[in-house]
């Protein structure tokens, strides 16, 4: 019996090995490429900057969301520095506005195209912001008093602006969708979000 479970034990190593030997494999970039592209053959063409990744996100697939020091320093300074501010330097719109958007879960799915409304942030698939919402997603942190915990302080505020208009110049490789960098929210709605983030009579603020 010790001798059969010996075999055993010994071939469940070599499969666990061969599967993770399969997954340090190296792939070849083009070859994935080519295989995204033709999943999509009657893609329309404005879908053409959806199915091609830019330098940043190659460099989180190369390394499976893990960048170095050097390649993470990199992408946040390449994002950061293409972050488009408000022209009039105001970066809190209507936080009413803001709820309505982050209740909004429409656009850039299959059912979505062609469009046929405004596309939303979709905020709640990923956090927690108010306490009367109590469907919402964990993959993101909780954001209840956002705002408040930070003393609604200036430098949040564009902080803020700055994590949703492109998450990769806070974070490397983040999970959170460049909303504004990928032209998925206007400059407005971005306002209306950080309102809803970081104004005082904000549900997220009043803990309501």
């Amino acid at each position: 019996m010790k001798k059969l479970l010996a075999l055993s034990g010994a071939a469940l190593l070599s499969v666990v090995a061969a599967a993770y030997a399969q997954q340090k494999a190296a792939v070849d970039p083009a070859k994935v490429d080519a295989t995204v592209n033709a999943a999509f053959p009657a893609a329309p063409s404005d879908w053409a900057p959806r199915l091609t990744p830019d330098e940043t996100m190659r460099q989180c697939s190369q390394t499976r969301n893990k960048p170095d020091k050097k390649t993470a320093d990199a992408i946040e300074k390449r994002e950061k520095a293409a972050i488009e501010y408000p022209a009039d330097g105001n970066f809190i719109g209507d936080w009413k506005k803001g709820e309505a958007l982050a209740q909004n879960g429409y656009g850039l799915r299959f059912s979505d195209y062609p469009p046929r409304r405004t596309t939303g942030g979709n905020c709640y698939a990923c956090h927690q912001l108010t306490k009367k919402e109590v469907s919402y997603g964990t993959l993101g942190p909780s954001l209840l008093e956002y705002g408040k915990l930070r003393d609604y302080k200036p430098a949040a505020v564009k902080a803020a602006y700055e994590k949703i208009y492109n998450s990769h110049a806070a974070l490397a490789c983040s999970n959170m969708p460049r909303f504004g960098a990928n032209k998925i929210l206007t400059i407005d709605q971005i306002k209306d979000a950080v309102a809803l983030l970081m104004s005082p009579d904000s549900p997220v603020n009043k803990g309501q």
